[in-house]
């Protein structure tokens, strides 16, 4: 059964450079909006900013009857992690972006949840001879290793950007990821796969499903939109729908079971809206896969002629018949 939920610091306000959208709201606030979208029931919930009181937390997602999807930990906001936290050149600070994992950690295991993931946005370059770069992923072995370390029993999943706070970020592919867990060798680690920090980055985000799938380590999945060219969280289909298609294609087929988390922002459009449409295409994506003949489909695809793998894609997948 498919399972949705929202990053619920995307139901009230966000700003971009220039503009601010939607009006502030509390948690219990947020929690209320989400029993009024369709097609969800877990929550992303980013510590220590968001929530950081467990009985409160708790009793609030008993009252909305919500799941946990993943503590979000943020390891970028703090005046000392502006020039990198995992990966900072003083040990101290390093130490105080462990430990805000480890926290993260515990608050996981208080309120029920079942793992935390940290997308490490402070840690990247912008120039040439700006780190030393061996220097730097040996920090971020030694930092993520010790905080996936403690407290196997709540998993760290590593998410990867391109970019964003900094120019380069030092961990911005699958495939690195996946080097980065090689390194560290803690086996209940795994990665946070976003469609659209896959997108952007040039990855194919259906190979990078399948690429993390063939590897010893989990996963988990954000998904949005974008241009292919920043991370706008567009919602989901509006860019690049039969991509999305296919990564859907592949969590199906690879038996994924986990939440399928909306890493959306609403910005000019409503928020139930706009949550309602990722879960509505997402849904009906999913249930056509159950009705169409993927054995077939698996069958042209080895076959090697794509034309006639174009063909089933037309009259099963755009339901273009003649």
């Amino acid at each position: 059964m498919l399972k949705m939920a929202i990053i619920t610091g995307f139901l009230s306000q966000t700003k971009d450079r220039f503009h601010q959208y939607n009006n502030p709201l509390t948690l219990e606030e947020k929690f209320a909006v989400m029993e009024t979208i369709n097609g969800y029931n877990g929550v992303e919930i980013v510590y220590p900013y968001e929530v950081n009181d467990v009985t409160e937390t708790v009793n609030l997602l008993e009252k909305y009857n919500l799941s946990v999807a993943a503590v979000n930990v943020n390891v970028k906001a703090e005046p000392e992690f502006k020039n990198g936290g995992l990966t900072s050149t003083d040990p101290e600070i390093r130490a105080m972006a462990v430990q805000f994992i480890k926290d993260a950690k515990d608050f996981a295991a208080s309120i029920g949840g079942d793992k935390v993931t940290c997308c490490p946005l402070g840690d990247g370059y912008e120039f040439s001879f700006q780190y030393d770069y061996a220097a730097s992923w040996k920090n971020l072995v030694e930092t993520f290793g010790e905080a996936g370390a403690y407290r196997q029993d709540i998993p760290l999943f590593i998410e990867y950007k391109p970019s964003e706070t900094r120019g380069r970020c030092f961990i911005d592919t699958a495939s690195k990821t996946l080097c980065l867990l090689n390194d560290i060798k803690v086996p209940s680690m795994g990665v946070t796969l976003d469609f659209g920090h896959s997108m952007y980055g040039n990855e194919n985000p259906a190979e990078a499903v399948s690429l993390i799938e063939a590897s010893p380590y989990s996963y988990y999945i954000h998904i949005n939109d974008n241009d292919g060219k920043w991370d706008w969280d567009y919602f989901c289909g509006t860019r690049h729908f039969l991509e999305y298609v296919e990564f859907l294609y592949y969590l199906k087929k690879y038996n994924y079971s986990d939440f399928l988390t909306s890493d959306t922002s609403p910005t000019r459009w409503d928020i139930k809206g706009t949550f309602e449409a990722n879960s509505r295409i997402t849904f009906k994506i999913w249930n056509l896969l159950e009705k169409i003949d993927t054995g077939k489909l698996e069958k042209l695809m080895n076959a090697g002629d794509y034309l006639k793998t174009w063909q089933f894609i037309e009259e099963n997948i755009f339901a273009l018949k003649a």
